[in-house]
């Protein structure tokens, strides 16, 4: 219980000192950022293959079992491309040009931003907590390192949008903390959820390395691939997954 306990912790908070960050480093190139965005993109790539979805197919040795895994990837995409359809898309709150939110003073838009990023954050939370609910903790934790890395300079390059939407400091590291708790909520459920029944544990591993693929493929890669800058996000994208095979080597 204890590791599931410093996960949650760290998850969570990983994305407060990267929001806390950001106030410091508010002004970030876009090659700097897509850098950045090919890097994590990178870390869940490989967290997402070795951590989640290699283990939900080892917990399924004989092919009547193979389908539970492949259904769980599916639930996973859907699942986020239910959310990105009930939210603003990412790509509005990375990247973004100043002139666009210069005149945005409305709150309500504000919390639409908000609502795009918390919603994104609950499957990450869980993708983190679900493995400890069987016997790989090892593949959890590299799982948890990875999502814990990545929500740093994420949480870099969202506070820029909402000071420039018109947010106080004030408000937005509160948003921040009410974001980073989300996703703690995300870890508990996760493990919750794994802890149930071991029979459904294979899917909810694949459920939760769908869901970041899912992320990693429709907002990452895109989002680092938009200003010019394809072969810095490449590489560092390569120099990400490198990361995860060390980590999880190691």
């Amino acid at each position: 219980m204890n590791a599931i306990v410093t996960t949650a912790i760290g998850v969570g908070s990983s994305t407060i000192i990267g929001s806390v960050l950001g106030y410091f480093i508010n002004n970030v190139s876009h090659k700097t950022n897509d850098t950045i965005v090919g890097l994590c993109a990178g870390i869940m790539l490989s967290a997402s293959v070795l951590g989640l979805l290699v283990p939900a197919f080892e917990l399924c040795p004989q092919w009547s079992q193979i389908w539970m895994p492949c259904l769980g990837v599916v639930l996973g995409v859907m699942l986020l491309n239910l959310l990105d359809r009930l939210t603003p898309h990412l790509h509005t709150i990375t990247g973004i040009e100043q002139e666009q939110h210069t005149n945005n003073q409305h709150i309500n838009r504000v919390m639409l931003f908000v609502m795009a990023i918390a919603l994104h954050k609950f499957p990450e939370g869980m993708a983190a907590g679900v493995g400890f609910g069987g016997e790989g903790s090892a593949d959890a934790a590299s799982v948890a390192i990875a999502i814990s890395l990545q929500n740093i300079p994420e949480g870099m390059v969202i506070i820029s949008p909402l000071l420039l939407a018109g947010v106080s400091r004030w408000r937005t590291f509160i948003i921040a903390i009410a974001i980073g708790l989300l996703e703690v909520v995300g870890v508990f459920t996760g493990y919750g959820l794994g802890t149930l029944s071991a029979s459904i544990l294979p899917l909810m591993l694949a459920l939760s390395g769908g869901a970041m693929l899912y992320v990693v493929s429709d907002e990452m890669i895109p989002e680092s691939h938009t200003h010019g800058y394809q072969k810095q996000a490449t590489y560092a994208l390569l120099a990400g997954f490198i990361l995860m095979l060390l980590i999880e080597r190691f």
